[in-house]
């Protein structure tokens, strides 16, 4: 019930479990005197949670009263920790569709500590090869009728005990493959106070894959759409608009050097969407793609370009967001900000663009839960190192094919404004088939690595 990231981590994890589909039906066993107050917490927000029951005192009795609760229908049986809420959606797709083949599964990661085993005198009396050792995480799955066979079994030892369920299955019905799949370094276990702190900062950094459509999927869902590009004069922006009016879609792009709006200019903006409402009646997607990069120290960075920086890379998002509420509000539309991987940690020379980069990712993160009860999403476009003016400006010709084209960075970021996701640091890499949910961490500290090899102006 403690808060990280904005919710408790039981919403995180019931949020995740509950978007894959994988998954049915969620059953939610919660300690004793604590279901009402998880009821009211979860609502009617999650449609796949069927039920909420009282566990028991151990691991073991809370899964006896599970199966007690599911009935005699076989079927798949997904267990998971409640305060594992990092848990990645391969992950579950990978222990269910395991389970087509086996009976029971688990998930694991190999060891990167050496293990050792002791005696009561704390002398080390093995240590076994690691290439062999794995450590356990959850979830772990089970066709029902092994489960429950395991656990009718177990009931009939007087020495029963067992700390996890593949336990319960390899001691109790040893004819049965216990199938391994590989779990995630993030899919930390909240225990200790440490792992709050811990679970915080992944994610902050935690991002996602855009969903990918076809062209003619994108193009479908675009068609007849009304969407205001700001920063739309050349790059990125610019790219959107394009692509966005030849699918067919209402588009106003508005720019300093193209209509000579200035996005720091919060009247300017509530004039500009105000307009397009009245033009077309409605207003799908606001997107911001302004943005100011400027290298050097902070000492001798003057008050003016300190004031444009921020201006423009934080303070326009503020007011962007102010005057697009009520029309996305209205639409149950889009607000799609722009972040960088220098978001992720302040860096020399980097101070005012790295600070409002992380102050846009904790705006649309803040939004994204304030603005859920009116269908609006909102989220933010994290692109690797792409070509536009902008960075052509701050640090000259780069070598060819280190960098994305503004086109591919448009695409995925039209994808996810017309997508229903939201709150999202929506990563996008050149290797962006290769991108998955669970390397999207190791991925911003990758990019951080690169960027900082890059030479300084």
């Amino acid at each position: 019930m403690v808060k990280i990231a904005g919710k408790t981590i039981l919403e995180h994890t019931v949020e995740t479990l509950g978007a894959s589909p994988e998954i049915d039906e969620l059953i939610v066993m919660i300690t004793p005197g604590w279901s009402e107050q998880v009821a009211t917490l979860l609502g009617d927000r999650y449609p796949k949670v069927m039920r909420i029951l009282e566990g028991g005192s151990t691991r073991n009795e809370t899964t006896r009263k599970v199966l007690e609760a599911l009935g005699t229908e076989e079927s798949k049986v997904v267990l998971h920790d409640a305060v594992r809420p990092l848990l990645d959606a391969r992950i579950i797709t990978d222990c269910v569709r395991a389970l087509d083949n086996y009976g029971a599964v688990d998930v694991v990661i190999p060891s990167a500590d050496t293990i050792v085993t002791v005696d009561e005198d704390e002398i080390i009396t093995a240590i076994p090869n690691r290439a062999w050792l794995r450590r356990g995480q959850t979830p772990q799955a089970f066709r029902l009728s092994v489960l429950r066979d395991a656990y009718a079994k177990a009931m009939d030892d007087p020495y029963f005990s067992a700390t996890d369920d593949c336990g319960v299955v390899l001691k109790y019905r040893p004819d049965v493959q216990i199938k391994c799949i590989t779990g995630a370094e993030h899919n930390i276990k909240v225990t200790h106070p440490v792992d709050l702190f811990i679970a915080d900062k992944l994610f902050q950094l935690a991002s996602h894959t855009a969903p990918r459509r076809t062209s003619a999927q994108l193009a479908e869902a675009l068609e007849g759409k009304t969407i205001v590009v700001l920063g739309g004069s050349y790059g990125i922006g610019a790219e959107m608009a394009q692509i966005a009016q030849n699918a067919g879609a209402n588009v106003v792009a508005h720019g300093r050097s193209t209509t000579g709006l200035h996005v720091e200019n919060a009247d300017a903006i509530e004039a500009a969407l105000a307009a397009v409402e009245k033009e077309h009646g409605t207003i799908d997607a606001v997107v911001l793609t302004a943005g100011v990069l400027r290298v050097g120290p902070l000492r001798e960075t003057t008050t003016e370009q300190i004031t444009e920086t921020i201006g423009v890379n934080y303070l326009a998002a503020v007011h962007v967001a102010r005057a697009a509420h009520d029309y996305l509000a209205r639409s149950h539309g889009h607000l799609l900000f722009f972040t960088s991987s220098s978001y992720t940690r302040g860096r020399q020379n980097y101070a005012l663009y790295s600070s409002s980069k992380a102050a846009v990712v904790n705006l649309t993160q803040a939004l994204s839960e304030e603005w859920a009860s009116e269908g609006i999403k909102v989220n933010v476009v994290n692109p690797e190192r792409t070509e536009t003016r902008m960075r052509l400006n701050a640090f000259g010709q780069e070598p060819a094919g280190t960098l994305l084209s503004a086109e591919e960075v448009a695409v995925a970021s039209l994808e996810t404004i017309t997508s229903d996701v939201t709150g999202l640091v929506v990563d996008i890499r050149r290797d962006q088939s290769a991108a998955t949910e669970g390397d999207a961490i190791a991925s911003v500290l990758e990019e951080t690595e690169r960027e900082l090899e890059q030479p300084r102006s």
